[in-house]
């Protein structure tokens, strides 16, 4: 089986998971930075009093726009694979996708109250809160369509379980790039130092760039099986069908450990970057014991990575169950304290778990999915991989800070602030993902994959 792609397709899977990965990272990290740090920013105690507590705020906002994400991704994804395109979707989508983030930075108080003649300060922010949210989900309207269903697809199209792995790989360390990328810029405008509009408008137009550079370097890829005159309708309820679940059991089991993984995930991340900046970075003193804690970290970051992913190289099944038992164990450490020794000592481990599963159940789930009905099945991965994380996720998370009420004091009012127990929360759901692992054992799964 070729194991070799060719450098146009790994410059498309670069850039386009590159700037993909910057338009989801700005948005599911600073989306709610923003609505907490500028939206929620200045505001009384009596449009507090009057509108949702902003860790529910950014709990609804995230629910909504995975529901909006999976619609999408059904509809669109349906559509490619009935076209048999990817091309269009990509390329015309990273356009709008872009334009619409920049246009973020157009969204304040002021201007919420002068489109709608408002004076009211809790309609002010009520108003404010509910653009947010809206525009949000047209936002991932646009980034479902050209990346959760047309890109995700291309990928599978020009890809086979000999590659995956190393594709997977690749798509981690890209959007890890993406993700510092977007955490350098947005640290400026968390500071103060360059404005919110300035950040959107031009890691939005960065974004629309991407795609207009697709036009000329992407090529349709050939996807297996011929147009058909097949119900629209039909295809797009296709991954329902409880024959194609009996038929494709190991995809389906391979999905519910992505989703129970990604569950974990999203019960503290919406809230971490905020959690850094209210509860552990204030009054951080970096002396030689906190430096040399971070260096630890790193290097057994580093080292623990390679090590399992060489072990996943050789056996699957013995990489995925120590890496589980390690994502927990970091969450629930985590879960302990504020003070930046512990945070360090946890952040290991953690991420350990995170990269690693991430990766082997990415490509899993690639691999399980039958090769002449890809984009029939991007809805259903979007099921599990967006939808039900995304709103049972936060929730949960929204709980675990609702029930410590841990508040700080702004311009007068207490302002609820994420507390450490999420993590507690996230490690217990993290430790089912081993049930969906050990169930596709028993049907020999991973033997079949590592055999291709």
């Amino acid at each position: 089986m070729e194991n070799k792609l060719s450098k146009r397709i790994w410059l498309n899977i670069i850039i386009f998971s590159l700037m993909g990965g910057v338009a989801w990272n700005l948005e599911n990290m600073y989306f709610n930075t923003f609505l907490y740090g500028s939206i929620y920013d200045g505001v009384s105690a009596t449009a507090l009093a009057g509108v949702m507590p902003p860790t529910t705020a950014i709990s609804r906002m995230v629910a909504l726009s995975a529901i909006t994400a999976v619609v999408t991704t059904f509809i669109m994804g349906t559509l490619s694979e009935k076209m048999k395109k990817r091309k269009v979707f990509i390329s015309a989508g990273y356009i709008v996708w872009g334009i619409i983030t920049a246009a973020f930075g157009f969204i304040s108080k002021e201007n919420v109250a002068a489109i709608f003649g408002l004076s009211d300060e809790v309609k002010i922010l009520a108003f404010s809160v509910w653009t947010v949210i809206i525009m949000d989900m047209i936002m991932t309207f646009m980034g479902s369509t050209s990346n959760d269903s047309a890109f995700n697809a291309w990928v599978t199209d020009v890809t086979n379980p000999v590659v995956r792995p190393k594709v997977e790989t690749a798509l981690l360390v890209v959007g890890l790039v993406s993700m510092l990328m977007v955490m350098g810029v947005g640290s400026l405008a968390q500071g103060d130092v360059i404005s919110y509009k300035v950040f959107f408008l031009g890691l939005g137009l960065i974004v629309a760039l991407c795609g207009f550079v697709g036009l000329f370097t992407m090529e349709e890829p050939k996807i297996k099986g011929e147009k058909t005159n097949s119900n629209y309708w039909a295809d797009l309820f296709y991954g329902f069908r409880p024959s194609v679940i009996k038929e494709n059991s190991k995809l389906y089991l391979a999905l519910l450990a992505v989703c129970l993984y990604n569950v974990a995930v999203q019960v503290f991340f919406p809230y971490l970057f905020v959690y850094l900046e209210k509860c552990v970075l204030p009054g951080v003193v970096f002396d030689a014991k906190t430096i040399i804690t971070a260096v630890f970290a790193v290097a057994v970051l580093a080292l623990g990575i390679i090590f399992l992913m060489k072990i996943a190289g050789k056996n699957k099944l013995k990489a995925f169950i120590p890496t589980v038992i390690l994502f927990a164990i970091g969450l629930f450490i985590l879960s302990f304290s504020t003070n930046i020794i512990v945070v360090l000592i946890g952040i290991a481990p953690t991420l350990i778990g995170y990269v690693v599963l991430q990766i082997q159940l990415s490509a899993a789930v690639r691999d399980f999915i039958p090769e002449d009905k890809v984009g029939l099945f991007q809805g259903i991965r979007m099921i599990f991989f967006v939808l039900i994380p995304m709103v049972v996720g936060p929730a949960l998370g929204d709980i675990a800070c609702r029930t410590s009420n841990i508040t700080i004091e702004e311009f007068g009012a207490e302002k609820l602030v994420p507390s450490s127990s999420m993590f507690l929360y996230a490690a217990i759901v993290a430790i089912f993902v081993i049930v969906p692992i050990l169930l596709l054992s028993k049907k020999k799964a991973f033997e079949s994959v590592d055999k291709k």
